[in-house]
């Protein structure tokens, strides 16, 4: 029985995404916040159903495939309308494509299931490819190269901040090269020589392509979507000391992907079912996908390989939002994608925004007038301690007893868009330490932090966050700047005497009414007195109004 559609907030809208690949069908069910113009995703469903398993001698899908596909499609169309969805888009990829009879089984959906599919065309996979990677990272002033290796289909795409240079599809994938190459597994080394000569050849006019397009002196970032991708960075992960909760941004060095790709050749097809980040399906098609990666990112002279776990079906919501007027532009929503995912999450949690933003107001401008004081940040840390005081009280929404480690919980567990990793933790750390205690080796928090430059730069923007919200007493904004000077050194005092001087400038009053009196915020401001000497070093002085006694 299918449920009621859950009720709607005023300013949102539900859109579904089906995308149906070579090795799986995707369902995603997205809502749209037509204020932030962004959207979050409410469910998100993957089946096997193997369309590209075609029949050897007509190429045409075969019966059995057909039936997988409908049996899921009406599953997934079920859902759709049970959360209330106004429309339903779709992508049929390569084995549609390709096969003789895929118009057919679209108009027996359109028929059937009163599904109307689009069959796209390569170009246009990896064109809506780049667009879910562009709602889900931050590529700043780098180009980036994108790499989804799908089951009939390999697409690269090469863009920047304001422009898609080259959108390429390969007629290789993970499902045809084990279907047509990988009847002895594990593989034979001739065999194995020979399908990465094939790849390379598959490739060479799509690499040529994007190097083309490249500018003199630029080194891309190389992205990697979908399932190739996520099965190797969850091996890895896997092995790791402390394992990702996402992975999302996670980081894979040509090494270390050479590496497990030497071990999975070596293994059974029975051994590679055995490891537990992967699924049965995966364990087949696994080596062919890795091996197509492994010889890209050596044709493209890439490093290493970000993960990146969106990509087509969220690339159909991107367009079907871009379609109807709720974006600018593609570029537009890419530049101010992290802006947006946090203001998201902040009112996901029921944040109040307006005082929020009043201390990140305070914290960044803590920020500007303590360089050199109390952080030499080159920049980075500025926009992560922004984030960080949006979100510093978003634990308050489970308990206002030491919320600042349920907002650490809830930053860490939330989905942030744009940000890598390990930014991401960073900023959740932040969150944490702006108050109460200064962080502990035996926090898990301060655990996650490994690098001794990010750990330096946590320390020093919780510092300016504890700062800013020391300031926000009252639920009324009182203070209309902050005004930073370093105090001079006394005569033979070492330099750890040092000090800084915070003065507070109330806001206007209302007419008719009298000064605005800051005494309550200058207290609680020398509060954090010894907090900074043991951060920095530094005393810290805050001056009262001319006329009175400090």
């Amino acid at each position: 029985m299918v449920q009621a559609p859950t009720p709607l907030q005023a300013g949102r809208r539900r859109v579904a995404a089906i995308d149906l690949g070579t090795n799986s069908i995707h369902l995603l069910i997205a809502e749209v916040d037509e204020q932030l113009r962004t959207f979050s995703v409410l469910l998100a469903e993957k089946d096997t159903t193997r369309l590209g398993e075609r029949d050897p001698e007509s190429g045409d899908l075969s019966p059995e495939a057909i039936e997988r596909a409908f049996r899921t499609l009406r599953h997934d169309c079920q859902l759709a309308q049970s959360y209330g969805v106004e429309q339903i888009v779709t992508a049929a990829t390569s084995a549609v494509r390709e096969a003789p009879n895929g118009r057919e089984f679209l108009q027996a959906l359109q028929d059937q299931l009163g599904l109307d599919v689009d069959l796209v065309s390569g170009p246009e996979e990896a064109r809506l490819i780049y667009l879910g990677v562009l709602s889900g990272m931050a590529f700043g002033e780098r180009p980036h190269m994108i790499i989804d290796i799908g089951g009939g289909s390999t697409e690269l795409v090469l863009a920047d901040g304001s422009d898609a240079r080259a959108l390429t599809s390969t007629r290789i994938g993970a499902v045809r090269l084990q279907r047509e190459f990988c009847q002895v597994d594990p593989l034979p080394p001739e065999r194995r020589g020979f399908l990465q000569a094939y790849i390379q050849g598959a490739l060479d006019p799509a690499v040529a392509e994007l190097k083309r397009a490249l500018r003199p002196g630029e080194t891309p970032q190389l992205v990697g979507t979908s399932g190739t991708a996520m099965a190797l960075a969850a091996l890895a992960a896997a092995e790791e000391e402390s394992t990702p909760l996402k992975l999302q941004g996670y980081r894979l060095s040509k090494e270390r992907i050479d590496q497990l790709l030497a071990r999975l050749l070596a293994m059974t097809p029975e051994q590679r079912r055995a490891l537990p980040p992967i699924n049965d399906r995966r364990a087949e098609i696994i080596v062919p996908g890795a091996l197509i990666l492994q010889t890209a990112m050596a044709m493209l002279g890439a490093r290493d390989l970000v993960v990146c776990d969106r990509a087509l079906r969220e690339g159909l919501i991107v367009d079907w939002m871009l379609r109807n007027q709720l974006l600018g532009d593609r570029f537009s929503f890419q530049s101010t994608i992290r802006e947006r995912t946090v203001l998201h999450l902040a009112r996901r949690f029921g944040v109040d925004l307006e005082r929020a933003d009043r201390v990140a107001c305070h914290a960044l401008s803590l920020y500007d007038q303590t360089r050199g004081l109390l952080h030499d940040d080159s920049g980075e840390g500025r926009a992560l301690l922004w984030a960080a005081a949006q979100l510093h009280t978003c634990g308050q929404s489970i308990n206002i007893s030491a919320y600042h480690k349920h907002s650490w919980y809830l930053i860490r567990h939330g989905e942030l868009l744009g940000y890598s990793q390990t930014e991401h933790l960073m900023v959740a750390a932040i969150a944490r330490y702006h108050r109460r205690s200064l962080p502990k080796k035996r926090h898990e928090a301060w655990q996650l932090i490994t690098g001794r430059e990010q750990r330096r730069t946590v320390s020093a923007m919780a510092l300016l966050l504890r700062l800013a919200a020391a300031l926000d007493r009252r639920p009324a904004a009182v203070i209309e700047a902050l005004r930073v000077r370093a105090l001079p050194q006394a005569g033979g005092q070492p330099i750890a005497h040092r000090g800084l001087e915070v003065e507070l400038v109330p806001a206007t009053a209302a007419p008719g009414e009298p000064p605005i009196d800051l005494s309550l915020e200058r207290w609680s401001l020398r509060s954090c007195h010894d907090v900074v000497v043991e951060s920095s070093g530094l005393s810290l002085r805050v001056p009262e109004p001319a006329g009175l006694t400090a």
